[in-house]
């Protein structure tokens, strides 16, 4: 069997980024390994996607010394296992997968490019990040923007050139199980008592965010708007599921106090299971400053809500303005506030976008054809490299 390699910083993004690829993959003759840093998730993952999991040290900020043990660790785990195959994702594991693997020899090192933490950074911070990123494409032998968009804005940067770089499908990193995201297959009289748990009356119209609560995330602004809409429409509600992240990229304090002391804000938490708090709501509101190929617009999609997004990478490729949703641009109160108005006040209008939601998401992202599509792209490496072709099992 073809070894393969699956690393990101941490295993929440083996979770969430890539669920179900490594069973199909393992369906085709591969042997994968996962790889990542440890974490909460991390014994979850390893039942879920039926494979051995290895920790490697790794953090998610700029950490020179720690991050040189980790590439000493990765080299050390490839010389051992001898892969053909590395692919990678998020920045800090794609420069420890693709100069690790290059360092050890792997000839095939494949890099998926999911959003870029660099496009809102500026001065030193940038340059730096820059750097790191054409590293990591340097020691590449193929990168995989999830979107149309993200490709141009890496040839753009001079990242790398344009043979090295490949948009699967029609973007994404993994598909959506639109069999999975699908109200059908949930109980009606359990999302009932969750709408009754959380105080959702028959006739309120819910928004909901589903991501980490941080200022990059649009947070500030759709709090803002939110409160703001609650003056003129007393049966909104706004549904927030996701982690509190205050290290990173910290919320203000009045967005905090209007989160924890508003009754019509609904802050859930992390929760491992969204589909139901999909089903009890209405619209997206996902007012992102960046995102790779974001998983929440689709899966919204799959419970026909209409999406607002902004105008950036995925994003708007994923929603089709006037389609399936709303397109605005991001940090623009004004525009978040028209678009989620028009959501509550125009049921023509909310009517057809919720008519094309699910139907948009399917005939594009399917996931299995996806996985088909990777599963190519491995062939086609190994092909190329002149490596043995797994067999089924």
């Amino acid at each position: 069997m073809a070894k393969l390699f699956r690393i990101t910083t941490v295993p929440l993004s083996l979770q969430k980024l890539i669920s179900g690829q490594l069973p199909y993959m393992r369906s085709k003759g591969f042997e994968p390994l996962m790889i990542s840093a440890d974490g909460p998730e991390a014994v979850a993952v390893v039942k879920e996607q039926a494979c051995e999991h290895v920790l490697v040290p790794m953090t998610r900020k700029v950490t020179p010394l720690q991050d040189l043990r980790s590439l000493w660790d990765f080299y050390r785990l490839c010389r051992k296992h001898k892969p053909e195959i590395i692919h990678s994702h998020t920045p800090k594991a794609g420069i420890i997968g693709m100069l690790g693997g290059m360092l050890a020899g792997v000839p095939v090192r494949l890099h998926t490019v999911a959003g870029l933490p660099l496009m809102e950074t500026t001065g030193l911070t940038r340059r730096i990040l820059n750097a790191v990123e054409k590293l990591t494409y340097t020691c590449a032998t193929k990168v995989y923007p999830n979107s149309t968009v993200l490709k141009d804005f890496i040839l753009e940067n001079g990242f790398c050139g344009p043979d090295k770089v490949k948009v699967i499908g029609n973007g994404s990193s993994n598909g959506i199980n639109t069999a999975f995201f699908n109200v059908e297959d949930l109980d009606f009289g359990k999302l009932q008592e969750l709408k009754h748990e959380l105080g959702i009356q028959a006739d309120d119209f819910v928004f909901v965010f589903i991501g980490r609560l941080v200022k990059d995330k649009g947070i500030r602004e759709l709090v803002t708007v939110f409160k703001s809409l609650q003056g003129k429409y007393k049966h909104i509600k706004l549904l927030l599921v996701g982690p509190l992240e205050q290290d990173l990229d910290p919320l203000p304090t009045e967005t905090l106090q209007e989160i924890e002391q508003n009754p019509a804000i609904l802050s859930v938490g992390f929760q491992n299971e969204v589909r139901p708090y999909l089903a009890i709501s209405h619209a997206l509101a996902f007012p992102s400053y960046r995102e790779g190929f974001p998983n929440v617009p689709m899966q919204a999609g799959c419970f026909e809500l209409p999406s607002i997004v902004t105008d950036i990478n995925g994003c708007n490729e994923i929603v089709v303005e006037g389609e399936n949703g709303l397109i605005i641009p991001p940090k623009n109160v004004h525009k978040l506030q028209k678009a989620m108005e028009l959501l509550v006040t125009d049921k023509a209008l909310y009517d057809h976008l919720k008519s094309n939601a699910r139907r948009m998401i399917v005939e594009r992202y399917d996931q299995r054809h996806f996985w088909e599509l990777l599963y190519q792209e491995y062939l086609e490496h190994l092909n190329k490299h002149e490596l043995a072709i797994p067999k089924f099992s």
